[in-house]
């Protein structure tokens, strides 16, 4: 946790329990919280925060209310699973995870004979709807989203039904033989009478299943419905996607990525290193970022050529800097300072935050190509900057712009894609 949080939050925390007296604190239990091993989010600030919480403190009243009004709305949608979908995978077996290239477009009418309209041709930025028919994509967003909001709601609030719920999402999609996901991305973005998956596809998890670690270490702090049985199917899930992340032609073929897919691939096997015990394959995953990832990505004015040179720039740019403020909250674990780690040509993780803040506040226009551009997408890596201690993105925040569904940083400080824009 940085030290400028840290303090601010035992300072409130400090003034709040020293009005309570030791029969009202009881009264309102407040009893220390449970510290989750989590591998992004910070176990202590989070247990702080707890406390807090209870406490009753007026600041982060109105962030509680935004989160458990989600995840009321998640008590009662999935639980979803890979088997749902109409389509089967190329290996004929409905719990290998499909989906299709998100950016590839038809250039032929789709008939009898042509039924998916090949050649298929790429138009960068631009989403083809006819993914969505193959439901895993679309599910296993929804069960992240679902899973990690009930979770947090559950820490907070002491609410059964959300830990309950979410452990039933992660039984129905991880652990129960009947519809759970074989632990490995074969067949993720392929492209219609082109190849049947590809490793680039292996982004469909990695731009968020951290959070689903997350989730799972503060449900092993207690919660109800979730058993030991349910946390042992997922520790051999992740072990088991671990290798294959690295083993597999399509894992290789990401780790060897050099734009955002190669930061998304970096986080990922990081934070599945340390929830499965081994710190210090992530601490060198994390080490070896510096020169794998920043030197390459970081340009010395703080801007990163391999996105800007996208046709939707600025979401890519922020895009990238999610993963890699995450990489650097993993790094915070294993000891490892990725946010003050300068490059040979004089980038940092910093400064490149600083290089999308005009733009973010409507201080300056974002003069790149960007087909849709939605300033709120990077509020939560000028969040996490801030929190290591930026002082321009510090003076930010107050200029940020309201993003949809609320904020709910105090609660969840790390950073997520905000703008709805494919990957």
């Amino acid at each position: 946790m940085s030290r400028r949080i840290t303090a601010a939050l035992v300072a409130v925390g400090a003034t709040v329990l020293a009005l309570l007296a030791p029969a009202s604190a009881s009264a309102a239990g407040l009893r220390p919280a449970p510290v989750p091993r989590t591998v992004v989010l910070d176990g202590n600030r989070l247990a702080l925060t707890r406390l807090l919480v209870r406490a009753g403190v007026p600041q982060l009243r109105g962030e509680l209310r935004t989160l458990t009004g989600q995840a009321d709305g998640y008590l009662t949608q999935g639980p979803w699973s890979v088997t749902d979908k109409p389509q089967t995978a190329p290996s004929g077996d409905k719990h290998d995870y499909l989906s299709e290239a998100p950016y590839w477009w038809p250039s032929q009418p789709q008939t009898a004979a042509n039924p998916w309209g090949c050649p298929y041709v790429q138009k960068d930025g631009v989403r083809n709807p006819a993914i969505d028919t193959i439901t895993d994509h679309k599910e296993r967003g929804e069960m992240f989203n679902a899973v990690y909001t009930l979770t947090l709601a559950w820490y907070y609030t002491g609410k059964a039904d959300y830990a309950e719920r979410a452990a039933l999402d992660l039984r129905t999609w991880f652990v129960d033989p009947a519809s759970r996901m074989n632990p490995s991305l074969n067949y993720t973005q392929f492209i219609p009478c082109k190849v049947d998956g590809r490793g680039i596809g292996i982004i469909d998890f990695s731009q968020q299943f951290t959070d689903v670690l997350d989730a799972t270490a503060i449900l092993d702090t207690g919660a109800p419905g979730w058993t030991s049985a349910d946390h042992t199917g997922m520790t051999d899930w992740d072990s088991r996607f671990l290798s294959w992340l690295q083993t597999s032609q399509n894992g290789k073929d990401e780790a060897a990525a050099t734009n955002n897919h190669g930061s998304f691939f970096d986080m990922q096997e990081a934070a599945l290193a340390l929830a499965t015990g081994q710190k210090a394959l992530a601490r060198s995953i994390v080490q070896g970022a510096e020169s794998k990832r920043l030197d390459v990505q970081l340009a010395a004015d703080g801007g990163q050529p391999l996105e800007l040179a996208r046709a939707t720039s600025y979401h890519y740019s922020d895009f990238n800097l999610l993963a890699l403020t995450r990489l650097a909250q993993i790094g915070e674990h294993v000891g490892v300072d990725l946010w003050h780690y300068t490059t040979p040509s004089g980038g940092n993780l910093l400064k490149s935050v600083d290089f999308v803040v005009p733009a973010a506040t409507g201080a300056a226009a974002w003069t790149y190509p960007e087909l849709d551009f939605q300033a709120f997408a990077a509020n939560d890596v000028i969040r996490a900057a801030a929190d290591a201690g930026d002082r321009t993105a510090l003076r930010a925040l107050p200029e940020l712009s309201a993003q949809p569904g609320g904020d709910v940083w105090l609660l969840r400080p790390a950073a997520e894609q905000l703008d709805p824009i494919g990957s």
